[in-house]
């Protein structure tokens, strides 16, 4: 299965090429493309809610944000080319400006920096008759473990979120047709751990890494 339309910057910062242009968790823009349709922020630390980066991607004529309704506090930081803010909580669906989604929810176990309670998420994709799950920053929950997907974007830095091995086994269990290791070799995180996340997902699933 081919994800040449989806791009992966660093960290947890994508984007979703089709009819609309989704950026998901913009940070640390090297270029300015002033194309996305639709932003997804998936929670409110600096590496995935960053302001700068929103303004590097937002069109001119005006682009849409969608974030956890818990973060309603920092709708003040949004650049003012936003033309609007449709805030979601975990276990929704719906669609902004032609975009299907649902919303997961995205927390630690047994850590926290990434509390339940945050309501943060998590966002699968319906594009082109293909599910694209984009994690977050989350441990390997239940409800992540539910997820029915066609690709997957998972986090594998450790620290904040699941290791390669914890995302792997994630992976195994929900068997996507294509995993893609996010989240590490900026903030958190080394090269090194996609090698071993690639090497401890079953062989029936494609893994491309996408990170150098």
């Amino acid at each position: 299965m081919s994800t040449e339309f989806i791009t992966v910057f660093t960290q947890n910062s994508i984007r979703i090429d089709g009819e609309k242009k989704i950026y998901i968790d913009p940070f640390r823009m090297e270029e300015v493309p002033g194309d996305g349709d639709v932003i997804f922020i998936t929670h409110a630390h600096y590496d995935h809610f960053s302001p700068e980066d929103m303004a590097k991607v937002m069109k001119a004529s005006g682009t849409t944000l969608v974030m956890p309704a818990s973060m309603k506090d920092k709708a003040s930081e949004v650049p003012s080319g936003i033309n609007d803010i449709v805030y979601v909580t975990p276990g929704e669906s719906g669609e902004v400006s032609g975009v299907n989604f649902e919303t997961i929810p995205a927390y630690n176990i047994g850590k926290k920096f990434h509390p339940r309670e945050n309501e943060w998420v998590g966002y699968i994709f319906d594009i082109d008759g293909k599910r694209i799950y984009i994690a977050g920053d989350t441990d390997a929950t239940p409800e992540a473990q539910a997820v029915k997907c066609d690709i997957a974007l998972i986090p594998i830095g450790g620290t904040y979120t699941m290791d390669a091995e914890e995302a792997a086994e994630l992976i195994n269990i929900i068997e996507p047709k294509v995993a893609i290791p996010v989240h590490y070799g900026s903030v958190v995180g080394s090269p090194e751990d996609a090698m071993v996340f690639t090497k401890a997902v079953n062989g029936n699933i494609t893994v491309e890494v996408k990170i150098p």
